[in-house]
């Protein structure tokens, strides 16, 4: 799977309304038939900051991600939002779904 993290920057007067601005966005993504998950959450330390979690199953699902209208229209409607370039990791990784943390292993609750 393709793994990606990126870190957005959001101007602090969009900030509140940043899960509103890339609402049509998440949908389409989370709605194509390679998109394991498409997940926001909002920083702690830094309400200005949206950390966005998504996978794909391959770099051909990854491909028309990119290549796709509604990503093409966020590359023209998000970057006003923004206060900089977001920052990003992206890895191919030999799975296709989250693995269990181990360390904080939770008992069964039968």
């Amino acid at each position: 799977m393709i793994f990606i993290t990126a870190k957005f920057r959001i101007l602090p007067e969009h900030a509140d309304r940043w899960p509103e601005i890339v609402a049509d966005f998440t949908e389409a993504t989370r709605a194509e038939p390679g998109c394991l998950w498409f997940d926001w959450s909002r920083s702690l330390a830094d309400p200005a900051e949206y950390v966005l979690v998504e996978a794909f199953r391959d770099g051909d699902a990854g491909a028309a991600h990119v290549q796709s209208a509604h990503f093409k229209q966020a590359q023209q409607t998000l970057p006003p939002h923004l206060a900089e370039t977001p920052r990003i990791v992206n890895a191919t990784v030999p799975q296709d779904d989250w693995s269990l943390l181990g360390e904080l292993a939770v008992p069964d609750r039968d």
